[in-house]
């Protein structure tokens, strides 16, 4: 597959070379997407007054984005690897039948969630931890965001059908263009219009429209090679079903996301008070900063490794995992000692009220010591689904945070003294232990299965 734009042949050439091409600008594009939620606590952090009770309120709000997002990664992350293995194949036709057929998915779960957000968001939020104090900013936001949610489905679901492509600088500029403006925006609404929390969902939505619109464009004109065509939007059960399959391990990780914070809030706000959650809201804020690089390197790689899985080309299939793994686990490192080192600098971002940073600066601390361990399971981890490995990917997506960590939070307070203490701990012990268990799994199915036994023939 090339793409003659950029002069990307995902079959020829350095594997290293090839990877760093779409991995860069990939992971440049993941580090500004967060930068719609990162930002927008930013300011709201910074609000003279009601600061923290706003920046709280904001956090909140997180479980339910990272739901809506998850939907998006369910149809995006499970429809691009498919159809990079069927170009590969060259079958082009069939790869376009799967993007017509995830651009609808799309959109009906779209519109399905915003329903429900609509109807029953306030009720969410109080039992994602909310109180009377911070229900009004939660709400505020939420209810504008909700407006939005099917150009968030289009933006985040479909750019990634851009990437597996090959043009990465064009599905990076679908991020950096509504970032951008979402940073521009938001001043403007929150302090220029006095719109606060409001203002933020209002920018946010905004610059995600701003952005599908870009999607959509690009994947109807000339230049890409998988074009959205209407013939395509019927839905069939042996294309999208296999997509929901392989894509439902993103889909459980990113949805796990929501229920993880869920769970740290509800247990956060027993012991802690909105002072603790205040806390995890800037933590989880610092940590999607941390994964969303990782995450950018493994979607750089996964066109190469679905690609040339598709054409045979094994050995270029073993270089490219084993490139991911030492670059995720090199990053992760190097964060892991950035964070326990400068830990207070970075809080302060996003608020430097004394009594709000001492406690989150040695609640960071306990959290992100574990991260350290988090490149190997992420790169594992994405490895099976580059690979179409749906089942195993599954299982290992519960893994770390359905099996391991969210029972860890409810049952360590049993047994400290410090209750807050031991709901942060929880995070470093199944970090580590998921990356040994997923370690172990990948490396024995590595040499173990059929084609990987062609690989290591070569």
């Amino acid at each position: 597959m090339e793409n003659t734009t950029n002069k990307i042949n995902l079959g020829e050439g350095n594997v290293g070379k090839l990877i760093f091409k779409l991995a860069i600008p990939t992971v440049a594009s993941q580090i500004v997407n967060m930068l719609y939620n990162i930002v927008d606590r930013m300011y709201i952090g910074n609000m003279e007054g009601d600061g923290v009770l706003a920046l709280t309120g904001l956090g909140l709000c997180f479980p339910i984005i990272m739901i809506v997002s998850a939907f998006a990664a369910l149809f995006g992350m499970g429809g691009a690897p498919k159809a990079a293995i069927e170009m590969g194949k060259g079958d082009n036709n069939k790869a376009e039948l799967i993007l017509g057929n995830c651009l609808i998915s799309l959109l009906i779960f779209g519109i399905g969630l915003m329903i429900i957000l609509l109807l029953f968001g306030e009720r969410l939020l109080y039992m994602f931890g909310a109180s009377d104090n911070t229900i009004v900013f939660a709400m505020d936001y939420l209810r504008i965001y909700t407006i939005g949610t099917l150009f968030v489905q289009i933006a985040l679901g479909l750019n990634l059908f851009i990437t597996t492509q090959g043009f990465t600088k064009y599905s990076m500029l679908t991020v950096v263009i509504g970032a951008t403006l979402n940073i521009i925006l938001d001043p403007i609404f929150i302090f220029g219009f006095d719109m606060g929390v409001k203002g933020a969902a209002l920018a946010t939505i905004i610059s995600q429209a701003v952005s599908a619109t870009w999607v959509l464009c690009f994947l109807v004109g000339k230049k890409s090679k998988l074009k959205i065509r209407v013939k395509n939007f019927k839905i069939k059960s042996s294309i999208i079903l296999p997509v929901m399959a392989l894509g439902i391990s993103p889909f459980i990780m990113q949805s796990t996301e929501s229920i993880l914070n869920i769970s740290f809030n509800v247990s956060l706000s027993k012991y802690g008070g909105d002072l603790a959650v205040g806390a995890m809201t800037i933590i989880s804020s610092i940590m999607s900063l941390t994964l969303m690089p990782l995450q950018g390197i493994t979607q750089g790689a996964q066109p190469v490794i679905s690609f040339n899985f598709g054409a045979q080309n094994f050995d270029r299939v073993k270089q490219a995992i084993r490139i991911q793994i030492l670059v995720c686990v090199t990053f992760s490192i190097v964060c892991w000692l950035l964070l326990e080192i400068f830990s207070t600098l970075f809080i302060s971002i996003f608020n430097d009220e004394a009594e709000l940073l001492e406690i989150t600066t040695w609640c960071m601390r306990v959290y992100m010591f574990g991260i350290c361990s988090l490149g190997l399971q992420i790169a594992c981890q994405y490895s099976f689904i580059a690979l179409g490995y749906a089942k195993i990917s599954l299982l290992l997506a519960c893994l770390r945070k359905i099996i391991l960590l969210i029972p860890l939070i409810f049952i360590l307070p049993n047994f400290f003294e410090n209750k807050v203490f031991a709901v942060f701990v929880a995070e470093p012990i199944a970090d580590i232990t998921a990356s040994i268990i997923t370690a172990i799994t990948f490396f024995t199915v590595f040499w173990n299965r059929p084609e990987f036994k062609k690989i290591k023939e070569k």
